[in-house]
């Protein structure tokens, strides 16, 4: 073995422990200190706020269908005005929130800026498409 190996080796071995136990931890964003672990928490709410997203996309999915149901082909439409309006969605929510994080451009706090963003407008879209499903269900 080369010594730039066994270097490498012994630099793995050393670090990988301590970040293998930071990946075990459980990180508190209630009281979050670093900017790395804000940023941290800000993606981990986005990523909840896209998975309910994706729960009632499904059922609103099915709703637009079950509306399509009830036309013959030529008045069809409404699951395919739901996805262009949901394509739409996350185009308008990816490049606001991207503006958004300009208040921080290329400092620490630009992830979590764009990152809070992303869950908020996901928060309120899932409300929305909420609103679809239970109002068209009537």
């Amino acid at each position: 073995m080369t010594w730039n190996r066994i270097l490498i080796f012994s630099t793995l071995l050393i670090f990988a422990p301590s970040s293998l136990l930071r990946a075990e931890e459980k990180l508190d964003c209630a009281n979050a200190m670093t900017q790395a672990d804000m940023n941290q928490c800000a993606h981990t709410d986005f990523e909840e706020a896209d998975k309910e997203l994706n729960v009632i996309w499904n059922a609103a999915r099915e709703r637009a269908r079950k509306l399509d149901g009830q036309h013959d082909a030529e008045t069809k439409g409404a699951e395919a005005a739901l996805l262009a309006a949901q394509r739409g969605w996350i185009a308008y929510r990816d490049g606001h929130c991207e503006l958004g994080g300009w208040e921080a451009h290329g400092g620490s706090m630009e992830p979590q800026l764009v990152w809070d963003c992303k869950a908020e407008l996901t928060q309120e879209r899932t409300k929305q498409l909420k609103k679809f499903v239970e109002e068209s269900g009537h």
